[in-house]
């Protein structure tokens, strides 16, 4: 699609600053529904932009910027939301801060990368709820874990005798935490078993040997249904599982590895699918065994495990049927 126009937007908690390209406007609105609304009449009366050709471009923030993709998406008007990583590395070197001048520098990567730029589509809402809701209970666990530690170290220094409401208050912490959890796991479940399409999803994924319910729910979540990454490997690149070669010319010969740059939590589940499959999975064990025996490597093992197991989700829901243990088929 050829666009007239390239808007830039810096999404701060109470503003949005905005330049037009290659116009070089620039004006301010409020960032809440009423001053959204008044900036996109203003670009379109004021400034004479036709806004089905323009493409608005902003750096993802969270809560900032959703409800200005949400009035984006309603209204059918292309716009993309780019990691702050990326564009942070796409500027070069920069000097100094401003609002104003990171809307012209965003405007100007959406002018300069029109050809290699998808448009954002929002997924539905529920997998925006369950987003919400795995984001929470991330924060809940953390918490958890915080204050259980706390106690494991302060039964070391003193005794429970001698300062009981102090361990009281940490252990009935503790405990509403676990209640919140388990709140938010029933909500999750819930979500997903009113949707035919997702329960069904989440039913493919929990048949693999290895692959629990969170897991399950988070590769929903994070692949927006499935709709997301056209293809296993995609994932795991985004998951950081993928292995990148590291070499120059003839002097440069580094080891094939993973990038540090993936999602971290995603990682951290398949981490420990991994480890249930080695010990439950009579496939993936025995393969892991004999990796060992070979001499290679434990983690490069892991990590090819991993990957399996990324392949076989993505397989059973692109298939739509359930997966089949062969091995305990073999004569």
């Amino acid at each position: 699609m050829d666009y007239s126009k390239f808007i830039g937007i810096d999404v701060s908690k109470l503003t949005l600053d905005v330049e037009v390209l290659p116009d070089c406007k620039v004006l301010q609105g409020e960032n809440d529904e009423k001053g959204i609304k008044q900036l996109f009449r203003s670009l379109a009366k004021d400034y004479k932009v036709k806004l089905s050709e323009a493409l608005f471009a902003f750096e993802y923030t969270g809560y900032y910027s959703y409800k200005l993709a949400v009035y984006l998406q309603e209204k059918g008007y292309t716009f993309v939301m780019i990691p702050g990583l990326e564009l942070k590395r796409s500027l070069g070197i920069t000097r100094g801060k401003s609002d104003k001048v990171d809307a012209g520098k965003i405007a100007e990567y959406a002018s300069l990368r029109k050809l290699q730029i998808v448009p954002t589509q929002l997924p539905e809402k529920e997998i925006e709820q369950m987003k919400r809701l795995l984001s929470l209970r991330d924060r809940l666990v953390s918490q958890r874990a915080g204050f259980k530690a706390s106690i494991g170290e302060a039964k070391r220094a003193i005794e429970k005798k001698e300062d009981p409401l102090y361990f009281k208050v940490m252990e009935d912490m503790v405990k509403d935490l676990g209640h919140q959890i388990d709140k938010l796991d029933a909500e999750l479940l819930n979500v997903v078993q009113n949707q035919p399409k997702l329960q069904t999803q989440f039913d493919l994924i929990v048949s693999i040997k290895g692959v629990g319910a969170q897991t399950a729910l988070y590769m929903i979540a994070v692949t927006h249904a499935f709709t997301k990454f056209p293809n296993w490997r995609k994932f795991a690149c985004y998951a950081g599982t993928a292995p990148f070669p590291y070499q120059s010319g003839t002097s440069i010969r580094g080891k094939t590895k993973v990038s540090h740059l993936a999602n971290k939590k995603i990682k951290s589940l398949l981490g420990n699918i991994t480890g249930s499959a080695i010990q439950h999975n009579t496939e993936m064990k025995l393969y892991y065994q004999r990796r060992l025996a070979e001499g290679k490597n434990k983690m490069s093992t892991q990590n090819i495990i991993r990957n399996k197991l990324i392949a076989r989700i993505f397989a059973v829901v692109e298939r739509g049927t359930p997966y089949v243990e062969i091995m305990k088929y073999a004569a």
